[in-house]
């Protein structure tokens, strides 16, 4: 990572520069309708601008499956960074071609345009080199400032990287250090979370944590197979038996690593999966035959608060229930404004992230109580898992 260079000390007056920026932004009506990821660009965007570069913001948005498709069009994201950033921004409905590279020569300094979704070009996603070619023709410099993209080879993502001076943007490297703090050189003794339905999408990123933290809490419907692992009868709880015997893998191997790991041991239940349906809190050892587990129950809460006080560090991937079903985010929300307690009061350094987990930590109301918080997604997910992201190994063979 020493070879990560920042796009912050270089001279970029006058120079067309290309921002692989993430704009895949939800859009409802035509109007962004969480513009977060957007937020989060904003002062990386200004900072060019005032030092005189001539902007251009390239990104995907969403799966358009036959070329250009209205409804995956940038420009309401545009028109929304535009509102954001106080100022006009240009919007073309290409993103390769004769028309852009005159358009892009045309900006005076500290303008900035959107091309439109690179996705309407198959080239994209194929990593194509005469697609990421025409891409080149529109910069002088290449600024990748979209860690959520960066675990795809793509031509916006890898190819452009080694055609153009490459540098990381603010938020790349922001990203990165909060990862790298986590799992590389944390405070300890170092807490993860993992939460979430399934113990099969998670096995990777379980067993490459066991081996870099002291405590490992499982919660969510994946901690059912867990417990199944042990023999408790979890009911008609969500559960993949098929996984059990993995389960057990890694609760040996987390043992031969030392590192402890919490399941939860009691948890709330109900007989249907639905909004304010009938519960009770059980011990996970007593689970009704004819009932689910949809939560972990208040003493599981205690313990895992307890666990946290002891840490240093805590990541956090994955909700403990079904949260975004009323009451079963309780024991979630409780545990994230414990977390958040704890950051506040300078105990602990918390790093979260996954779709499913910023949601759960927006609807406790923490989110600005975490000391980072990713909106990644896949790409923090393989990060977790030790793989290689394409979009970070191409910055760094590029400025090796």
């Amino acid at each position: 990572m020493t070879n990560l260079k920042s796009i912050a000390n270089v001279e970029v007056k006058g120079k067309r520069v290309i921002v692989r920026a993430d704009l895949n932004v939800p859009v409802a009506d035509g109007l962004v309708s969480d513009a977060t990821r957007l937020e989060r660009l904003l002062d990386g965007l200004k900072d060019l601008s005032a030092r005189g570069a001539r902007v251009v913001v390239i990104s995907h948005f969403g799966r358009p499956k036959n070329g250009p498709d209205p409804e995956m069009s940038l420009l309401p994201v545009a028109a929304k960074l535009s509102e954001l950033l106080g100022r006009g921004v240009g919007f073309m409905p290409e993103c390769i071609g004769d028309d852009v590279e005159r358009t892009v020569a045309g900006l005076a300094e500290g303008d900035i345009a959107v091309l439109e979704n690179l996705r309407f070009h198959k080239g994209e996603e194929k990593n194509d080199p005469e697609f990421a070619g025409a891409l080149a023709r529109v910069g002088d410099i290449y600024v990748n400032d979209a860690f959520s993209a960066a675990h795809r080879a793509h031509a916006s993502t890898e190819g452009l990287a080694h055609l153009l001076p490459a540098y990381a943007g603010p938020l790349m490297l922001e990203e990165i250090s909060a990862l790298r703090a986590v799992l590389e050189a944390p405070k300890r003794p170092v807490a993860a979370l993992v939460g979430g339905a399934k113990v099969s999408s998670k096995i990777p990123i379980l067993k490459h944590l066991i081996g870099k933290v002291d405590k490992l809490i499982i919660g969510g419907g994946m901690a059912n197979t867990f417990l199944m692992s042990h023999g408790v009868d979890i009911g008609q709880s969500l559960a993949e038996a098929d996984f059990v015997e993995t389960a057990r893998e890694i609760m040996t191997e987390a043992k031969a690593q030392n590192c402890a790991v919490v399941l939860p041991e009691d948890a709330v239940i109900a007989r249907e999966f639905k909004s304010g349906v009938a519960n009770a809190v059980v011990p996970t050892l007593a689970v009704p035959s004819d009932a689910m587990i949809l939560d972990v129950g208040p003493k599981s809460v205690a313990h895992m608060s307890d666990v946290l006080k002891e840490c240093r560090t805590l990541l956090w991937n994955g909700p403990l229930g079904a949260f975004e079903i009323p009451p079963f985010g309780t024991g979630t929300f409780a545990l994230a404004r414990e977390a958040a307690r704890l950051t506040k009061e300078g105990r602990l350094t918390t790093v979260a992230g996954g779709g499913d987990t910023v949601a759960a930590l927006n609807a406790a109301g923490v989110t600005g109580d975490f000391t980072y918080v990713s909106t990644a997604g896949g790409a923090f997910l393989e990060w977790l898992e030790g793989r290689e992201l394409p979009g970070v190994a191409a910055l760094i063979k590029a400025q090796g």
